[in-house]
């Protein structure tokens, strides 16, 4: 643990930061020319926004749909010190509908798609892509300007342009490193949405104290499944010498490096490791049917075949870390990122462990951590937590360390969805839970019925199931 006195002035470093946030948006200069009327055309509208440009427009039925440029400071707190264009989406439906405010925490989707929240109160939706991550990144990159409330204070300033237009109320969302966004945002500006749907978002505390992750292995689905994957991952490593030499061919036939991670081995212990945490993350327990049932006597393609169909060989090559790299960096400087046992494979067998976020970042680009970022997050929602709902999957290793409500929390929820995956949501909460969670939403959304408002029971999305508008992406990449 730190001293006491390191955590209370860290606190008021953080405070610190949230005071600066109005100054640094008040930095910023106002419309100078006439805004286009209420009536005009939404487009008209968003253009008329300083620092908004059009990128393209893409049609979709009941809606208008908008890829635009947003520009903001590199810092906040220096606002005249340089600029990026971030990339932002609008799902337009009715400015007298509620909006909201969706963010994955990754890169932003330029094809139409609806979040459950926008689902439920039949909204309009603005999606923000996280700066840093590409084409969203200044350049030169200065990463020290990337920080949780560097990018809640993207979201605040986008929240004030828009709100202009979308008067109604707004709500903020997003899953795993989205739902962190849209906690951190909440913490650092909590005057500016009405409610928070957070999905499977983690809540790494205390980055150096990780059993909770090992408990959960221990326990999560049937012995059965658990033995299964883990015979697998322990083979894959007693056959380490044969199988990498079929991972030097593949690599050299996809044009895979690995400078970044520092060798291939490095990157095959790292892909197996992940194994077992990825199989929970993206499957369910009936898809264990899947795995080789006999590890030892399967063939070198049978535990191949599984291991790159749930993690996949790229994923620690220098292409495919390098998308993630903002992610990576604040894992290593503020989010924390686990660091799991594996009691079922002999130490000899493990050459690098679980490795930390800094060998997943250019060794160009500085990192030190700052334990304290989470800790106050986690203490804030605790006790300050307002019209804010958690939802989290039985079997998602990521929700071993969740948020939870204090005292202070007010009209506040945490739910979890039975055997369900990183894919949890509200639709897969038991009946009473569901029907609670889709009255509050509704309620803070400023839609919800005097039926609904009166008999929780009733509550039902506003907007009927669309099959494309509602598709979530299929991608999987074992990050939060």
């Amino acid at each position: 643990m730190r001293k006491t006195l390191r955590w209370l002035l860290s606190l008021v470093v953080l405070i610190g930061t949230v005071s600066t946030a109005g100054a640094a948006t008040a930095a910023q200069p106002e419309a100078t020319a006439a805004q286009p009327s209420a009536t005009a055309d939404i487009k008209d509208r968003l253009l008329a926004i300083p620092g908004m440009s059009l990128i393209e427009e893409k049609p979709y039925t009941g809606y208008r749909y908008f890829v635009l440029n947003y520009t903001q400071p590199i810092d906040h707190r220096h606002p005249s010190k340089g600029t990026f264009k971030q990339r932002i989406t609008m799902l337009h439906k009715d400015t007298a509908r509620p909006t909201v405010f969706f963010t994955s925490g990754y890169n932003v989707s330029t094809t139409p798609r609806r979040s459950e929240p926008t689902q439920i109160v039949d909204g309009n939706q603005i999606s923000m892509e996280y700066r840093f991550f590409t084409p969203s990144r200044p350049d030169p990159a200065n990463w020290s300007k990337l920080d949780i409330w560097q990018a809640a204070s993207d979201q605040h300033r986008i929240f004030k342009a828009l709100k202009k237009i979308y008067a109604k109320k707004w709500l903020s969302t997003g899953g795993s490193k989205g739902g962190m966004t849209a906690t951190y945002y909440e913490r650092f500006y909590p005057r500016d949405m009405d409610g928070v749907v957070a999905y499977v978002a983690p809540n790494d505390v205390v980055n150096k104290e990780d059993s909770a992750y090992d408990e959960f292995f221990a326990n999560v689905g049937t012995k059965e499944c658990r033995d299964k994957l883990n015979a697998v991952q322990r083979e894959a490593l007693v056959r380490r010498e044969q199988l990498e030499k079929r991972y030097e061919e593949y690599a050299a036939a996809e044009g895979l490096t690995f400078k970044t991670i520092g060798s291939m081995d490095k990157a095959y212990e790292a892909v197996v490791l992940d194994y077992v945490w990825g199989f929970w993350q993206y499957s369910l327990l009936a898809d264990c049917d899947t795995i080789p049932a006999d590890a030892a006597n399967a063939t070198d393609d049978e535990l191949w075949s599984t291991i790159d169909t749930i993690v996949g060989f790229s994923a620690y090559a220098d292409q495919g870390l390098e998308q993630y790299t903002p992610y990576y960096y604040q894992a290593g400087t503020q989010l924390g990122a686990p660091d799991i046992e594996f009691p079922h494979i002999e130490s000899g067998l493990i050459r690098y462990g679980y490795q930390p976020p800094r060998n997943f970042v250019p060794r160009d680009i500085s990192m030190k951590f700052q334990p304290w970022a989470m800790r106050d997050v986690d203490t804030w929602v605790k006790h300050n937590a307002k019209q804010m709902l958690f939802v989290y999957g039985e079997n998602d290793p990521w929700g071993s360390e969740p948020f939870h409500l204090g005292k202070g929390a007010r009209d506040s929820y945490i739910f979890t969805a039975p055997g369900a995956n990183h894919g949890a949501n509200v639709a897969g909460l038991v009946d009473d839970e569901k029907a609670l969670a889709t009255a509050r939403i509704l309620k803070w959304a400023g839609v919800a019925s005097a039926t609904v408002q009166e008999d929780p029971s009733k509550a039902k999305p506003l907007a009927k199931h669309d099959r494309k508008l509602d598709k979530h992406s299929a991608e999987r990449q074992l990050r939060p």
